[in-house]
């Protein structure tokens, strides 16, 4: 499974801006994909993360602003962020598990005035 995410950039607070991870591959042996992000100094974290039935979580952080999504063919996930933070700066990462995990190479969120 190959993962290639865009969408990233430069954006004010309480901007929004809407990240794409595209999969290729053997996507059928996909069980779940999830976004993580990782800041200057910090840990990588996941904070979204969807099923192939469609179950989504998020974590506190994110919640009612961020929602992800996949679309029908199931090669592309999305992550719309709205109300944006300067704390939201970070590396973005999509994942995808199987029997194996794979990542994308990252896409960077920068969110300032």
């Amino acid at each position: 499974v190959q993962l290639v995410e865009s969408g990233g950039g430069l954006v004010q607070p309480g901007g929004s801006l809407r990240l794409s991870c595209a999969a290729s591959g053997s996507i059928f042996s996909i069980n779940a994909m999830g976004w993580y992000r990782q800041a200057p100094g910090k840990e990588r974290e996941l904070f979204a993360s969807i099923t192939t039935d469609g179950s989504t979580n998020y974590a506190d952080s994110v919640k009612g602003r961020f929602t992800i999504s996949i679309d029908n063919t199931r090669t592309t996930m999305y992550l719309q962020m709205n109300s944006l933070k300067p704390d939201d700066t970070a590396v973005y990462y999509c994942n995808a598990v199987s029997r194996l995990v794979y990542w994308g190479q990252g896409t960077q969120v920068t969110v300032s005035s």
